[in-house]
């Protein structure tokens, strides 16, 4: 008998038994559900009704609070690493393990320039500070960016299919402010365009209620491109690109118009705007609203919320910032600095509360070394830029711009701060600065971002 007589008489002898035993577990299966009463489909379906019920009322209560789907952020936060969900854009090397990739996306993220989420309006702000000085509070590398943001944000490849669009894409792309302002009345002219009252708010107004007014002129024409645009985006690519659009327009008019809101002292009303906005469209967090809303929670002094959306948002999957991190170290301080001492601390030592704030701080020094300095009022304030490098200068700048009134009214807080920050070894700050300091750059991804000079004017004037 040759082999191949063997292979073929063993092929069949397998098929044989598997098909048999195929035979025999559909038998036992069907004798298995043969025995079951109706009894047990009735509390099967209502069991899984009832569990189905729960899931969808914590869901609810879950978006309701958060603003985010539960399900949703546990498969992106922590399902998505162990299936092997990664960066399609990440170049990936061999020779690197996991924790340095981890630790040089994180460096990425950190050393790249990012649109300050706090930035000030230039018509009623920064051209104020220009007609009183006689100097530019921005710089033109600045300015320029803000530019590429506004064609990201505001424009699409169908613009020409509208007049009005079509002027406004060549109004973003002009440098001269005039000229964008003639653009911006020449689109007004032919329809009511969201994008033109968007450009005379931020630059031809020149008081805070007067932007808000064209914001809200804004609101109303951008609320009807957005309507529009939801009930065509799935008909094809270009209305896609529509809809996009005029969500990023929509969302900039409403979070512009909560920031109005909280410049003239409704701050109330601008809390109840950024929430109802992070709840309405959870998934844009390149907009940084929650910064918005954690400096608009400190100024009412309800620090139980803005634990509750640091809890949301200091998250070791999130991009870190100076907002974030220095906000988590004054409400840590909070709870000692009123009755904390240096020499009290130094006879019977820190207490387990004084030791949490200590360590609050001492990360969020680690993270930004530079804050400190303008918290404790060593070194001048000037005008936030409208982008920020983060870890770097211009963050710090813009941190202490808007929050150095919290840190004053918490009783201690700025002694607190003084006393750690003195007591952190300098080597340890220098290191620190060195590897995120004026030039923003870190070793491992030089180069990455332009330097703090490109984004700061060199002449300063302290405010």
């Amino acid at each position: 008998m040759n082999s191949f007589t063997i292979t073929v008489w063993r092929f069949g002898l397998y098929f044989i038994v598997y098909i048999s035993l195929f035979f025999f577990l559909v038998s036992a299966v069907s004798m298995f559900l043969n025995t079951l009463t109706p009894k047990f489909y009735v509390a099967l379906t209502g069991t899984s009704s009832l569990i189905s019920g729960l899931i969808l009322i914590f869901e609810w209560w879950y978006f309701r609070k958060y603003g985010t789907s539960f399900i949703e952020q546990v498969s992106v936060s922590h399902l998505r690493p162990l299936l092997g969900g990664v960066d399609s854009s990440s170049p990936t090397n061999p020779n690197t393990s996991n924790g340095e990739a981890d630790s040089n996306r994180q460096s990425v993220s950190e050393c790249k320039v990012w649109r300050n989420p706090l930035n000030l309006f230039r018509g009623a702000e920064y051209n104020r500070y220009t007609w009183v000085t006689g100097r530019e509070p921005l710089t033109y590398y600045d300015m320029n960016l803000s530019a590429q943001d506004h064609q990201t944000f505001f424009t699409c490849d169908s613009d020409h299919l509208r007049p009005a669009d079509a002027i406004m894409q060549k109004a973003w792309r002009e440098r001269n402010p005039q000229a964008r302002i003639s653009a911006a009345h020449e689109a007004l002219e032919l329809e009511d365009c969201a994008t033109a009252y968007i450009l005379l708010a931020e630059e031809e107004a020149t008081t805070i209620m007067e932007a808000e007014r064209l914001f809200k002129q804004a609101l109303k024409a951008g609320e009807g491109c957005y309507r529009r645009s939801q009930q065509l985006q799935h008909h094809g690519t270009q209305y896609e690109a529509q809809h996009r659009r005029d969500t990023n327009v929509l969302v900039y008019i409403k979070r512009r118009l909560a920031m109005c809101s909280r410049k003239l002292g409704r701050t109330r009303e601008a809390v109840k705007m950024m929430r109802d906005l992070m709840k309405e469209f959870p998934l844009l967090s390149m907009f940084n609203i929650h910064e918005n809303l954690l400096e608009s929670l400190l100024e009412l002094q309800n620090y139980a919320d803005v634990q509750a959306v640091l809890a949301k948002y200091d998250d070791i999957s999130l991009p870190k910032s100076a907002t974030i991190c220095y906000t988590a170290a004054l409400l840590k301080a909070r709870a000692v600095s009123d009755k904390f001492s240096p020499e009290a601390a130094s006879r019977r030592g820190l207490s387990t509360a004084e030791m949490n704030a200590v360590e609050a701080i001492h990360r969020a020094v680690e993270f930004n070394p530079h804050v400190p300095k303008y918290l404790l009022e060593m070194k001048s304030l000037i005008l936030p830029p409208e982008h920020i490098l983060k870890r770097g200068d211009s963050e710090a700048i813009a941190y202490a711009f808007f929050h150095l009134q919290h840190w004053k009214r918490v009783e201690g807080a700025l002694n607190l701060l003084h006393c750690t920050w003195e007591g952190i070894p300098q080597h340890a700050l220098r290191s620190s600065e060195l590897y995120h300091g004026e030039s923003g750059e870190h070793p491992a991804v030089q180069p990455v971002a332009p330097t703090h000079s490109h984004l700061t004017p060199n002449e300063r004037i302290g405010l």
